[in-house]
């Protein structure tokens, strides 16, 4: 398990979505008048506070040019943490789609990643103009999305959560000294982890039944009935081209005549473009259809002459694949044999 070399730069991603947050603040400075008279946008880089203050410290001189200048916006990564309120089951696995193949993917592990942004500036105006644009959308949270596993289109929304802000105003020293007010606001992401992603053989579940029984002991219970759902194909995949249309069709009638309805039987599926039918009864001899139209959620549609009519059969239900929509067969049986299933034989026993 350990040694399974992969990197999905989750802890990566959520750092840089973090600082794309504040990376378009600005602050305006007025004459006596109230007119504008200069816009800037506020410099952001990732790095601790300290640093930067350093920096300028050792340059007192406001004339002089220097790398350094304020206001400035700094943040840093401080700490990563487990969160156990958000566990999931370890062991429980979800499929997703790469692609055209299927991946069998463990369940995220909830971590919060703390930070720390800090505001630096010599006016107090400047600081209250930049806190004031960034505090107003915590409440105490902002969400922000993340495509967190990208080869799977994994994307979650990540609450970003103000814990609390704190005010320096380091003004001490002789004159020479330059005046730093720091607003420091902490935060806490809440992302999530993913493991290895494995390839599955697995594919999409074919089948699922579940069985209910008339006693809670297990022993001594007899099964009475059987739920059971399949996937139900919404498209044609084998291209079956089983007959064409003959003359143009309304959204109104729900008669339709064929080219030839041999191949067809009564309960089968039809589906003419996006349109699925339900066979009601079929006249061989004057190749007409009764159906029902619009089944399955589709929505009915006009149909031109010559269009091309498919039979969604079983041989499409097992080419569904893996991301793709689809329906469910239902049916619901009744026993009194005393049996119980037996996943890994496939019958029951």
């Amino acid at each position: 398990m350990l040694g399974t070399y992969y990197y999905h730069e989750i802890i990566r991603k959520t750092v840089i979505g973090f600082g794309t947050l504040f990376n378009n603040i600005n602050i305006r400075h007025k004459d006596g008048d109230g007119k504008s008279y200069s816009t800037m946008k506020v410099p952001l880089a990732y790095g601790p506070m300290q640093k930067f203050l350093a920096r300028i410290q050792q340059q007192p001189n406001l004339e002089r040019e220097t790398a350094i200048t304020v206001p400035r916006i700094s943040f840093e990564m401080t700490g990563l943490q487990y969160d156990a309120t958000r566990k999931a089951s370890v062991t429980q696995t979800f499929m997703a789609k790469s692609g055209t193949a299927a991946k069998k993917v463990y369940m995220p592990v909830p971590y919060n990643i703390q930070f720390e942004l800090s505001v630096l500036s010599k006016l107090q105006d400047d600081s209250l103009q930049i806190i004031e644009q960034i505090l107003p959308y915590f409440q105490p949270s902002f969400n922000i999305t993340i495509n967190l596993l990208s080869s799977i289109g994994e994307k979650k929304d990540v609450p970003i959560v103000l814990e609390g802000i704190t005010q320096t105003d380091d003004y001490e020293g002789s004159y020479e000294s330059r005046r730093i007010i720091i607003h420091t606001l902490s935060f806490t992401a809440k992302t999530y982890l993913f493991g290895a992603i494995a390839d599955s053989t697995a594919g999409l579940i074919k089948k699922v039944d579940v069985d209910y029984f008339a006693d809670t002991e297990v022993k001594r219970a007899v099964r009475v009935q059987r739920y059971s759902a399949a996937p139900k194909a919404l498209k044609d995949y084998d291209n079956d081209e089983t007959t064409v249309v003959d003359g143009a069709i309304s959204t109104a009638v729900t008669k339709i005549k064929l080219s030839a309805t041999s191949d067809i039987s009564t309960g089968d599926r039809i589906i003419i473009d996006q349109e699925i039918m339900y066979v009601r009864t079929n006249d061989t001899a004057a190749a007409t259809l009764t159906v029902y139209r619009g089944y399955d959620n589709t929505s009915r549609a006009k149909h031109e002459h010559n269009a091309t009519v498919n039979i969604l059969s079983s041989a499409d239900d097992l080419l569904i694949e893996t991301g793709d929509d689809f329906g469910f067969d239902e049916m619901t049986s009744f026993f009194q044999d005393g049996k119980v299933a037996a996943p890994s034989q496939g019958i029951d026993v």
